[in-house]
């Protein structure tokens, strides 16, 4: 066999390896739903043994169960038993790093706009829009279970990155500290929690906010926090001396971002900064784990809102279109990048195009 006639099989493998991977997020997200791993957390359980506690049919549930093992989920001993791994355990609903809600979300409630791809690169539409007839946020209105999963597996995510964010900036010089689009509060319960001085405002929508209440009562700082509900296209709260946005304008195009920000700067008061913490997107892409990280990312962004992840240079002119002066870029490692900038003593100085 030639050189290049074995080189295109392993091509031809890895490709259908990564075609075929979708099995995976559903599988995970079955065994979310279905329970398996708190089943599992006190010790190897039969297929049999799950079943029953599950309802499910004892058939197909063990050969999930066999199939999870293939992804380091599972461990199969020889007495038919399953039990978790490490990574397996993270799937249970109330452990330190659960991704239980995001498994769930990703699998169920936005796997046809992943589908949709296709017409979202040809229209420029979301796939949400494309499914739902509306984009953005509006389907969580109108779905309290669907929203509730999302508020939670966004929560997961902050919980990740959280007292990473929380390490690598100097929350303590600000006596109040605003979290706007903060959902049920974990960024700012962090923030709350590593500062005893300071105070917050937490602010979202209601279908988040309605939660945040028990949420930050439950990581101790309910006391020092305001909750206000409302749209950031509209109001934000004033008084604040930092005004943290934490992955929220890549929910959103350029246009729309902008006036997120036009409407930040208008309640911003003297001496006060705005800190975003959000991706950036590298200005050339390699196909390196780190990039492919980022490509998930933009690609979710896609489908979900028809907005993108930014590089540096694209931060920059849309905080200046709003009338944002950068001051700092600083990398947070394992989490994203925290961008500080202070309201421009000239104003807006233009448009993102």
């Amino acid at each position: 066999m030639s050189e290049t006639v074995s080189d295109s099989r392993a091509d031809a493998a890895r490709l259908l390896e990564i075609v075929n991977s979708a099995w995976m997020p559903q599988a995970l997200r079955a065994a979310a739903e279905l329970g398996v791993p708190d089943l599992l957390a006190d010790g190897p359980r039969t297929a049999a043994d799950v079943a029953e506690a599950t309802g499910a049919h004892a058939p197909s549930l063990h050969r999930l169960l066999r199939a999870l093992v293939t992804i380091d989920v599972l461990t199969e001993d020889g007495e038919g038993g399953f039990a978790l791994t490490p990574m397996g355990g993270l799937l249970r609903a109330d452990v330190d790093g659960t991704v239980r809600s995001w498994a769930i979300y990703q699998g169920r409630d936005v796997w046809d706009e992943w589908g949709l791809m296709p017409e979202a690169v040809r229209t420029g539409r979301s796939g949400r829009e494309i499914a739902h007839g509306a984009g953005g946020f509006a389907p969580l209105r109108d779905d309290p279970r669907r929203a509730a999963t999302f508020n939670s597996a966004m929560a997961e995510l902050t919980r990740l990155s959280a007292r990473a964010v929380v390490a690598g900036h100097d929350f303590g010089r600000y006596r109040r500290v605003a979290d706007i689009g903060g959902g049920y509060g974990e960024l700012l319960g962090t923030i709350l929690r590593a500062h005893p001085g300071s105070t917050g405002i937490l602010f979202d929508l209601p279908h988040a906010v309605d939660a945040a209440a028990g949420h930050l009562d439950g990581m101790g700082v309910r006391d020092r926090c305001e909750i206000v509900s409302g749209s950031f296209f509209e109001e934000v709260p004033t008084g604040a001396d930092l005004y943290v946005l934490k992955s929220v304008l890549h929910d959103w195009d350029d246009d729309r971002a902008a006036e997120i920000l036009a409407v930040v700067r208008r309640a911003i008061g003297p001496g006060a900064r705005l800190l975003l913490v959000e991706r950036l997107m590298p200005d050339r892409m390699r196909a390196v784990p780190e990039h492919r990280l980022l490509a998930r990312a933009d690609m979710n962004m896609l489908v979900a809102h028809a907005a993108p992840e930014r590089t540096e240079g694209q931060w920059r002119a849309l905080l200046g279109s709003a009338g944002f002066d950068v001051v700092a870029v600083t990398p947070i490692p394992g989490a994203a990048t925290a961008i500080e900038a202070v309201p421009a003593v000239g104003g807006v100085t233009g448009h993102v195009r």
